[in-house]
């Protein structure tokens, strides 16, 4: 993964809960960080894997807590600041899901190594989308607290569920 991904899960941590608990984290976790974490580097999943399952243990938080946590954050505060850019060009959380596969395509294609999550996309209704996720990563709770925060992003009320291993339906009100 790349070290974006991290270093928001580090900023999230920090500014929650102090860098006291950002260190035991880590150390929980015993992944052997550098003191620079670059947007671009590489990040073994395993890595990011267990530092999101430690923060999980550190904070007493669920799976589905801390991807909600971290989904709100990334969508919110985060990556606005990064790629604005990319946030600029919807106008509201229906446009933003249906060009998420995009903006990785786009954010991606310079970078060495990069393997972002895919996704396809399916109509159900006017007002319910389904998200096909491609990736071998799992990390599917992760995809949801995300669509989560694209709906705290545009301030409109999402329903967002798992309707299987790879899918999740977003429900727009």
């Amino acid at each position: 993964m790349k070290g974006t991904i991290v270093r928001c899960l580090k900023s999230l941590v920090e500014e929650k809960a102090g860098q006291e608990t950002w260190d035991e984290i880590v150390t929980e976790s015993g992944v052997a960080l550098p003191k620079i974490i670059n947007l671009s580097m590489d990040i073994p999943d395993g890595d990011t894997v267990k530092l999101l399952e430690s923060a999980c243990k550190v904070l007493g938080l669920t799976l589905s807590q801390a991807a909600d946590a971290f989904g709100k954050y990334w969508m919110t505060e985060y990556a606005p600041a990064i790629y604005k850019s990319h946030f600029d060009r919807y106008r509201d959380a229906r446009a933003f899901l249906l060009g998420v596969d995009d903006i990785h395509r786009l954010t991606t294609a310079t970078v060495p190594n990069a393997h972002p999550p895919r996704f396809d996309y399916e109509e159900v209704d006017d007002r319910t989308l389904d998200i096909v996720y491609n990736s071998s990563r799992g990390m599917i709770d992760l995809l949801m607290g995300l669509a989560r925060g694209v709906g705290a992003y545009f301030n409109e009320r999402l329903t967002v569920s798992k309707v299987g291993s790879d899918r999740v339906r977003v429900r727009f009100s």
